[in-house]
């Protein structure tokens, strides 16, 4: 947003308004400044159980975060509303990331990491990530076409400019939405059949796709393979990563994708 962010360092009042980030900070070891969260914040279930929730990503509570008078706020570009942000930034030190590849989430990593006062905890976290890509893009030989859905009524798909579209091309696979400048799209039923991808990945987020939809995709669409997947493992870009590799690696040998 062409900022500059002053904030007192290291910070001991910390607010998260994105969940993968939330999860880095408490694996940066950051229990006790860690004061607030959303209620999408899920990992670690400790911090969602105990920690004050300041409503969610995209309608924040402005008077709990009044309350909790932080000295750092992080948040996300695509995650939460520029209305929040501008309000949050007139009142607090609000630091935001923009992730769209694995480096922009790597040096997201070590950003924080640095503002936190955790840069050799940050770096433990780093390097194995881009070390575990290193070797799955090694290994990748598959460059099969993808369809990767997280919404069912309507269809809409992850498009070529998202964090996700990286992380299929990672795992070796092609996104079938060619546009470069795609977010996420909405598909007809006529636009999927179309595309007529190898495989559709089913996305366990935002929308919580299960067996009873994949049937019901299966019967509309007797040609086209479903495979649910593990949106998290696709599209959290904090150190939740450090398992994601290695997902991608099984996912692969499971379903002989």
């Amino acid at each position: 947003m062409g900022r500059e962010v002053e904030v007192s360092f290291p910070p001991f009042r910390i607010v998260s308004l994105v969940p993968s980030q939330t999860e880095l900070l408490a694996d940066l070891g950051l229990e006790n400044e860690v004061v607030g969260i959303t209620k999408f914040c899920i990992h670690p279930n400790d911090w969602f159980e105990t920690k004050m929730r300041i409503g969610g990503t995209k309608n924040v509570n402005r008077d709990k975060l009044l309350e909790l008078n932080p000295d750092l706020i992080i948040a996300n570009k695509e995650e939460n509303t520029k209305e929040d942000i501008d309000w949050l930034a007139q009142q607090f030190p609000v630091w935001i990331s923009d992730i769209k590849t694995l480096d922009d989430a790597l040096e997201m990593i070590e950003s924080i990491g640095r503002l936190t006062h955790k840069s050799a905890e940050a770096k433990a976290i780093a390097t194995p990530i881009k070390q575990s890509f290193e070797r799955l893009n090694s290994e990748s030989k598959r460059k099969k076409k993808v369809v990767y859905l997280i919404w069912k009524n309507p269809l809409m798909a992850a498009g070529r400019d998202t964090f996700i579209n990286e992380m299929l091309s990672k795992a070796g696979f092609e996104n079938s939405i060619t546009e470069a400048d795609s977010r996420y799209p909405e598909l007809a039923d006529e636009d999927l059949r179309k595309l007529n991808p190898d495989v559709v990945f089913l996305s366990s987020e935002p929308f919580p796709f299960k067996g009873k939809h994949t049937d019901e995709l299966k019967a509309k669409f007797p040609s086209l393979k479903f495979v649910e997947v593990d949106g998290e493992l696709f599209s959290w870009y904090g150190s939740r990563l450090l398992k994601s590799a290695k997902y991608f690696e099984l996912l692969c040998k499971e379903e002989r994708i």
